[in-house]
């Protein structure tokens, strides 16, 4: 495993960091979760991702145990505030209220006293970012936070944030947008905001929802088991599916097979490989459903694609990335 600083930040992160969205409490049992915990911190995986709202709190909580005995120290722990996490008016958002009492809920379920990266899941247009901001301020003054984050920002909320961030001396030190191969809406803006701040990203989905392992087959049913046959997954994968689960898409994704055949790679590999070579790119997430794709996912850290291998590719996929930043959060 090789390891990135965050931005501009002195935290260390592994290359691939581990994420448990709809896998822990939902796709997965807790048997199999732990195994892949097990099998992330085996192949010198550091950096964990979840948040309070993954699988209805559950996710924290498998985590949590899931994690029991590792040294805290060893280990990056992040997690995210902002979606409904129970029914009442508060229960959701980046109030002061909602996230001083989601902070310290997570905590509990991840069996922690400090979180690395806290992040605020989404932006909330009905709270001033001021009252955000100083909430964040007094949980790092706390101890409770070491660094804050964001997800799904676009461009214009980061800069503004990052104002009180430097006000409040807050360390806003990482932002997690999607980025795959074939979802590359943070180039256009959100990088060159992020790095004028000084803000590394974390990026989320590498293998766009699973498009990209190559499992799904033009004309074929859908793989028994994957992700959109799941009850778990197939809301998200049924939001996508008339932009990646088209012919033409997978068609292409299976001629990114020979390119990674030829650089000696699986297709999962060479996918978050090419996420890894932006150089803003602080961390990739993966996630699995069995240890054994941890271990190989975690084989595309430290690849270096070369210049011609990454025109091939985006000659294959012409026409069929999305960059509209309209399309951020």
């Amino acid at each position: 495993m090789n390891y990135r600083k965050l931005g501009a930040s002195g935290l260390y992160l592994s290359e691939i960091a581990y994420g448990n969205w709809i896998t822990h409490g939902a796709q997965v049992d807790n048997d199999t979760a732990h195994a892949c915990v097990r099998a992330a911190l085996e192949v010198g995986i550091t950096t964990f991702d979840t948040a309070d709202v993954y699988s209805d709190t559950k996710a924290e909580m498998v985590l949590g145990q899931a994690l029991k005995g590792v040294h805290r120290a060893d280990i990056e722990l992040c997690t995210k505030v902002c979606h409904p996490t129970g029914t009442g008016r508060n229960a959701r958002g980046l109030s002061r209220k909602h996230i001083m009492e989601a902070c310290h809920a997570s905590m509990n379920r991840l069996q922690t006293d400090y979180i690395d990266i806290y992040y605020a899941h989404r932006f909330d247009a009905t709270v001033s970012l001021e009252e955000t901001f100083l909430a964040f301020s007094d949980l790092v003054r706390q101890g409770k936070v070491l660094y804050v984050g964001i997800s799904e920002w676009t461009a214009d909320q980061i800069a503004k944030g990052a104002v009180l961030a430097r006000e409040l001396k807050v360390p806003l030190a990482a932002s997690q947008p999607q980025y795959s191969m074939l979802w590359r809406i943070m180039e256009a803006e959100v990088v060159q905001a992020c790095e004028r701040e000084g803000i590394g990203q974390v990026v989320w989905s590498p293998l766009a929802q699973g498009i990209l392992s190559g499992k799904y087959m033009p004309g074929q049913p859908l793989p028994e088991g994957s992700r959109a046959s799941t009850a778990a997954g197939s809301p998200f994968m049924n939001k996508l599916a008339g932009q990646w689960l088209r012919t033409e898409v997978l068609e292409a994704v299976s001629n990114l097979s020979s390119i990674a055949s030829e650089v000696g790679l699986t297709l999962p590999q060479l996918a978050i490989a090419w996420v890894l070579q932006n150089p803003q790119v602080s961390s990739a997430i993966i996630g699995a459903s069995k240890p054994e794709q941890v271990i190989e996912n975690a084989k595309a850290a430290g690849i270096r694609l070369d210049r011609e291998v990454m025109l091939q590719i985006d000659t294959v996929l012409e026409g069929l990335v999305e960059r509209d930043p309209e399309k951020t959060g």
